[in-house]
């Protein structure tokens, strides 16, 4: 038996413009954003403060490391200094354990590990209000900037909204891809964004269901800018490699809707338990990019999709054989009961009427919003205007973004209220170690010369500069820390109350 709970994470790209200015200078507005947050705040904002000592993008689950000649230069990015960007680089770890930075030409909210789905969806809604005052920060300035929650803009590129979810290192890569690619060519039904035009520039007139297929070239790879493949395979643990793999999910839609995040992340979850436990359904798509595009561009969802073995079923059918080996498998408790429930619904009102899920997923709602708006005016899909609205449902902004007004005004559900939301901003997740990340840059600031997913560097007084080890997430928590930590003030008042008692220069310790 197996749970919905796991160490997870998403990654948002915020689209950015800046009114009035179409050629002003994406990766200098990003770096302005986060220092718009940072700086009020008091948060230490730099390229030097994240700690790229343990990152390792270009190694490869395949079982090699790529040659650094050999890979993009968007790849590198745990060489900073070799970025085009350089000068504009910003991070910061916010106060909740997050890391808020500039990733290429977009401002970037990484979440801080949770255990749960519905955790998952707090924090990331917590980034949309850190991407908020950001903007609000900047309104009054000289050149102000707007955000969008999304993954395209008009000029045929691609940003992600990436996840991130720990799995057992001793299964073996292969059977995650082959689990997991018919689940994901089919799971945009269920958390697509929508998106107005179809290929990648939108060249075609028309709707469909996923903001991201169009722009994915591969079945399996490392890259995530370039030939971006439906299972990436960067192997970067952010945690010990003996015990952990980190599966870095690249294929997704930036949703808003908060049922439609906790069913993308809670499904997917489950999956993984299937796959972990050995227990996956043996489905193999004849062409799973072929595929992928063509459930997304079919509003009516039912192409049948070629599999391997000469037969057909369609996304929702494929999705049913997930769901039901999941419900078959998987644990009873309250976490993993409510997200198949929700699947379940998800499930059910797609194969019955989709536009019932307006007040869940992302692509519905839009879809009745626009189509609704298409018919009154007798315009066609290629009209301009269809795609002016297709932004402004993402804008951060509650008084532009239409998603916040559908909200508003009951037409979208919500898991969360306000006040949930606003504690998620400024206080870490209990269970995991960003609760000890979110200390550090609240209480020992002083001490802190950067930090990572699975490290601090501390200034540990007369001992020098410590670099601490985070590499068991499940650590570094609230249960184990609060009451040892109660009185501790600075990073070397830290590491002796953690026990490290012999301390010397640029020693590892592991918390």
């Amino acid at each position: 038996m197996f749970s919905v709970h796991r160490v997870m994470g998403s990654e948002t790209e915020f689209g950015i413009s800046q009114p009035d200015n179409p050629h002003a200078n994406p990766m200098r507005d990003s770096a302005r954003v986060i220092d718009a947050y940072a700086g009020p705040r008091g948060l230490k904002s730099s390229q030097s403060f994240w700690d790229f000592a343990t990152e390792s993008p270009l190694a490869d689950a395949r079982g090699f490391l790529m040659n650094v000649a050999d890979a993009d230069i968007s790849q590198l990015t745990h060489l900073p200094q070799e970025s085009v960007e350089a000068q504009y680089l910003a991070n910061v770890v916010t106060e909740n354990g997050a890391r808020y930075y500039v990733d290429h030409a977009h401002p970037e909210y990484s979440s801080p590990e949770v255990l749960t789905p519905r955790d998952l969806v707090t924090y990331d809604r917590a980034g949309d209000l850190v991407a908020l005052a950001s903007v609000r920060a900047l309104a009054s300035s000289s050149e102000p900037v707007n955000l969008y929650k999304n993954n395209t803009d008009s000029k045929g590129s691609s940003y992600g909204a990436h996840e991130n979810y720990l799995v057992d290192r001793g299964v073996d890569f292969d059977r995650l891809v082959t689990g997991l690619i018919p689940f994901f060519v089919t799971r945009q039904i269920l958390c697509g964004a929508g998106r107005v035009g179809i290929g990648r520039e939108g060249e075609a007139k028309g709707y469909q269901i996923s903001s991201r297929a169009d722009f994915f070239e591969a079945e399996v790879g490392l890259e995530t800018t370039l030939r971006r493949p439906i299972v990436n395979t960067r192997d970067e643990p952010h945690a010990d490699p003996a015990k952990y793999r980190r599966l870095h999910v690249i294929l997704g839609d930036a949703t808003l809707a908060e049922p439609a995040t906790f069913v993308r992340f809670g499904s997917t979850s489950l999956v993984l338990g299937l796959i972990e436990a050995g227990l996956a359904p043996e489905l193999e798509l004849a062409d799973p990019l072929q595929s992928l595009w063509d459930v997304s561009h079919d509003l009516t969802l039912g192409a049948k999709l070629p599999l391997a073995d000469g037969s057909s079923r369609t996304a929702l059918e494929i999705q049913e054989i997930y769901w039901a080996a999941c419900a078959e498998h998987a644990g009873g408790d309250a976490d993993t009961s409510e997200v198949l429930a929700e699947w379940r619904r998800f499930l059910d009102g797609l194969a019955t009427e989709p536009r019932s899920l307006a007040d869940s997923i992302d692509w519905v709602a839009k879809w009745v919003l626009l189509d609704g708006y298409r018919q009154r005016e007798g315009i066609d899909w290629d009209h301009p205007k269809l795609a002016l609205i297709d932004v402004q449902y993402h804008d951060v902004r509650p008084e532009k973004g239409l998603f916040h007004r559908l909200e508003k005004a009951g037409r979208i559900r919500r898991m969360t209220t306000d006040a949930e939301v606003d504690r998620a901003v400024v206080t870490p997740p209990e269970g995991t170690r960003a609760y000890l990340r979110s200390l550090a840059v609240t209480r020992f600031s002083d001490s802190l010369v950067a930090a990572s997913w699975d490290s601090l560097v501390l200034d540990a007084g007369e001992y020098g500069t410590v670099r601490l080890p985070m590499s068991e997430p499940l650590k570094g928590n609230r249960e184990l820390l609060a009451e040892k930590l109660a009185d501790v003030h600075t990073g070397e008042e830290l590491l002796r109350a953690l026990g490290v008692t012999r301390l010397e220069p640029n020693r590892d310790d592991e918390v």
